[in-house]
């Protein structure tokens, strides 16, 4: 039997802290065994009611606003804990996720294919991601691999769509 078990954040690092909050999506990447996909999932319901109020536009707002509220609290996780790219941070998850879901309607089969054909370009990281993710730094660097890995996703998306694949 697997126990699994949640991560835990490092020293003094508390989720009532704001910026430890925002970068771990409220705890969601203390969960066990890949949180990235755990905060990729969790972003589905909310990108659906976003979606649903206000259209794409709104997710890609959204998308915007929590890249750059991503890429602060990064910042200051990154720079306090003295640890590069953490897996507990997974707010470049969701900002990326939303970005990917800009470009599908709100409907269950779009999202799933969404959700997975995102996380097979973050897990692969082909070339910008994978240059992102070597040599940009701190906050920009955490966010900046998801959020190209979210753009060949959308691309990919966009094209299925034109196929009728999905």
């Amino acid at each position: 039997m697997i126990k699994a078990t949640f991560g835990t954040l490092p020293e003094g690092r508390s989720l009532w802290e704001p910026s430890t909050a925002l970068a771990t999506f409220f705890g969601v990447g203390l969960l066990p065994i890949a949180p990235g996909t755990w905060a990729s999932a969790t972003a589905l319901p909310f990108a659906w009611a976003i979606q649903s109020i206000g259209g794409w536009p709104a997710l890609l707002i959204g998308a915007i606003g929590i890249g750059f509220v991503g890429w602060w609290a990064s910042a200051r996780y990154v720079t306090q804990t003295k640890r590069e790219d953490p897996s507990e941070i997974v707010i470049d998850e969701v900002a990326a996720q939303w970005l990917v879901l800009c470009v599908v309607p709100v409907s269950v089969v779009p999202y799933l294919a969404a959700f997975f054909v995102f996380r097979v370009f973050d897990t692969l990281k082909p070339w910008p991601a994978s240059w992102a993710d070597s040599e940009v730094e701190g906050g920009a660097g955490v966010m900046l691999d998801d959020i190209f890995a979210g753009g060949y996703a959308a691309i990919t998306l966009v094209l299925l769509q034109y196929l009728h694949a999905i």
